[in-house]
């Protein structure tokens, strides 16, 4: 052992050690497993491939969202499929409101629909009081009602351009 390690049985409080290099190659401990697997996984790092889901229910919520928006008079209501290219969610409904009395009529006809009849609780909402855009998060499917400003600067549709579109219709089931 050299003069500037220090014998695991010597004391271990750090102020009677300073200067001294207490981890040399000699007295390395091992790894945990879990420290290992923190250093190999992130959960934050998004996967290199993604693979596309089944999303029948998600596709069933998006369009009932679409429908309800567009019984309330939204307008330019996009359906966009976004399950090859996030693993965070399957569809984005996009659209537009007049006022903010609509945009907020449009909200909450989709809050009706997915907590009242589908019995779905929301994970979060943004921008309502604003009401220049706002973001319904239901996990699996994301509504963003934008008055026409807002949406033309933000423009959606551009910046996820490779998901695509879906065909819907207001008497869908």
């Amino acid at each position: 052992m050299t003069e500037d390690t220090l014998p695991v049985s010597e004391s271990l409080n750090p102020e009677d050690h300073v200067g001294q290099n207490v981890n040399s190659a000699e007295e390395k401990v091992p790894e945990t497993a879990d420290e290992k697997k923190e250093k190999t996984l992130n959960p934050l790092e998004m996967p290199t491939v993604i693979l596309p889901r089944d999303g029948e229910d998600s596709l069933r919520k998006a369009k009932s969202a679409a429908r309800a928006v567009m019984e309330n008079r939204g307008q330019n209501v996009v359906i966009l499929d976004m399950r090859k290219l996030s693993p965070a969610f399957d569809y984005f409904v996009i659209a537009t409101g007049s006022s903010n009395r609509q945009l907020h009529a449009m909200s909450d006809a989709v809050d009706d629909i997915f907590e009242k009849e589908m019995n779905l609780k929301k994970l979060g909402t943004e921008g309502y009081q604003e009401s220049k855009w706002i973001l319904l998060d239901y996990g699996d499917v994301v509504i963003h009602l934008f008055d026409a400003e807002t949406r033309e600067y933000f423009r959606l549709e551009q910046l996820w351009g490779a998901a695509e579109p879906v065909e819907f219709s207001v008497v869908e089931n």
